[in-house]
């Protein structure tokens, strides 16, 4: 029943630790055949067991903790040249990592798709802030650097992002967005590079397969020079469109700049001495 409520394949639950109020703390062991050793293929023994603790999803409304009794193996002949090695399972968590895979699955939709800041999610579960951000930069880096995630695109879109502010003096410091703005779905964030300037996109850009950059037709952009400079080196064939807020934020601006007229004068308004003569 144990095994049933932990949820995890091919585990052994040897105790679990419960203070009213208080984390959750549940240990497990793995269950099942060890490894063979990797030289000989003789069958392996346990050398000791180290403890990691992992950092889980709540349970019963509850923080967890679940404690991995870590079986460190050897080889069983003592002739065997092999040294120890230790037993890994990443169904339960990934090696250097300090949450269960499950959990850093979750954290990665949370901050990923749902928008959730590292800081929430990481009171949610009562850990550390960077243990979620490793997590989330470990997991999310293989979607990132998937090929199938970026689909066909006809109409690329380039805009600077204020990402931070460094240093005693609050130094900005800018990144450059990439945008999927295909008419007939929704924009898709493709990627983030550092800087605001043309040779990063670029980089970026050419090192897409060449199917992929002949089908975009169309390159939006906030009317910069650096932005434009992308489009002519990366795609020449592209048609530039400005970015209808851009647009409306140059011409509001020269707006702002024309004099004002000077007011029409009314004698309907003004006394008998001031209206001239007829």
């Amino acid at each position: 029943m144990c095994e049933l409520l932990v949820g995890l394949p091919d585990v052994k639950v040897l105790a679990v630790e419960e203070v009213l109020g208080e984390t959750l703390v549940v240990h497990v062991e793995q269950a099942g055949d060890r490894s063979w050793c990797h030289r000989c293929g003789g069958r392996s023994r346990v050398k000791d067991r180290a403890q990691v603790v992992l950092a889980d999803l709540a349970c019963f409304g509850r923080r967890a903790r679940l404690v991995w009794h870590k079986f460190r193996l050897c080889c069983g002949d003592g002739d065997c040249e092999m040294g120890s090695w230790t037993w890994e399972d990443p169904r339960i968590a990934h090696s250097r990592q300090a949450m269960t895979d499950r959990a850093g699955r979750w954290a990665t939709v949370q901050v990923g798709m749902l928008g959730r800041s590292v800081a929430e999610v990481a009171r949610e579960l009562g850990c550390d802030w960077h243990t979620v951000n490793d997590t989330v930069v470990s997991y999310g880096t293989a979607l990132v650097d998937d090929p199938a995630r970026i689909a066909v695109t006809t109409a690329l879109g380039l805009d600077e992002t204020l990402f931070v502010r460094r240093g005693e003096w609050h130094r900005q410091e800018f990144v450059t967005s990439i945008v999927d703005v295909s008419p007939g779905r929704t924009a898709q964030l493709l990627d983030v590079v550092e800087g605001r300037k043309a040779v990063p996109a670029t980089a970026w850009i050419n090192g897409r397969p060449s199917a992929w950059r002949e089908g975009i037709a169309w390159g939006c952009l906030d009317l910069s020079g650096p932005y434009r400079k992308v489009f002519d080196d990366a795609l020449p064939n592209t048609a530039q469109v400005a970015d209808p807020f851009h647009v409306i934020k140059v011409a509001n601006r020269q707006t702002r700049r024309v004099p004002p007229e000077s007011p029409k004068r009314d004698f309907r308004t003004q006394g008998p001495q001031n209206r001239p003569a007829v």
